[in-house]
């Protein structure tokens, strides 16, 4: 195949490679950078090419293996791009310092509320909370498995009561929290 005709059919495939690039990408700039990069990958092995084959496949081949190899060296860097205008590249290993500032003090103002609860429905309550099972519990305090259910029933009652006179009610809590 001559350059004249390598040339004529490359200009013959663009509007369909570009179309094809967009599939992969969903983005018009990455879709030009995939064909240029396709045309270009494609003019410097044109000798590769064998004539008598298929061309559109063949640079439709082409595109789709630079896009995944590209997909690849995208993953395995594992960065993010900034989009503010400097366009810098963000390491998304750097360490990440999160503030449970909030979350401690409201566990320790929950903590102040189960303390002050009456011990005959605090502590079936906690062992609740720390994940023994109703029975178990029943068992390990001497006591029948309704009283045990109905005392944990009392301690969530008192302290829905308790967060509600403390934060208000359950939507002005939420509101606080999603703040």
């Amino acid at each position: 195949m001559s350059t004249l005709e390598f040339n004529s059919n490359l200009d013959y495939l663009k509007s369909s490679l570009h179309s094809f690039a967009y599939s992969l990408t969903k983005n018009q700039i990455d879709a030009k950078d995939l064909c240029q990069e396709a045309t270009f990958r494609a003019l410097a092995n044109k000798e590769k090419f064998r004539p008598g084959t298929n061309f559109k496949a063949w640079m439709f081949t082409i595109t789709k293996n630079i896009f995944i190899n590209n997909y690849r060296k995208k993953i395995q860097a594992n960065t993010f791009m900034d989009s503010t205008d400097n366009m810098y590249y963000i390491n998304s290993g750097s360490a990440v310092v999160e503030n449970d500032v909030d979350r401690n003090i409201l566990m320790k103002e929950l903590g102040a509320m189960i303390n002050i609860l009456d011990d005959s429905i605090k502590i079936p309550f906690l062992m609740h909370f720390e994940g023994f099972k109703y029975q178990e519990i029943a068992t390990e305090l001497n006591l029948p498995l309704g009283t045990i259910k109905s005392r944990i029933f009392f301690a969530r009652k008192a302290l829905k009561r308790a967060i509600i006179s403390h934060y208000g009610d359950y939507q002005t809590v939420r509101k606080k929290l999603s703040a």
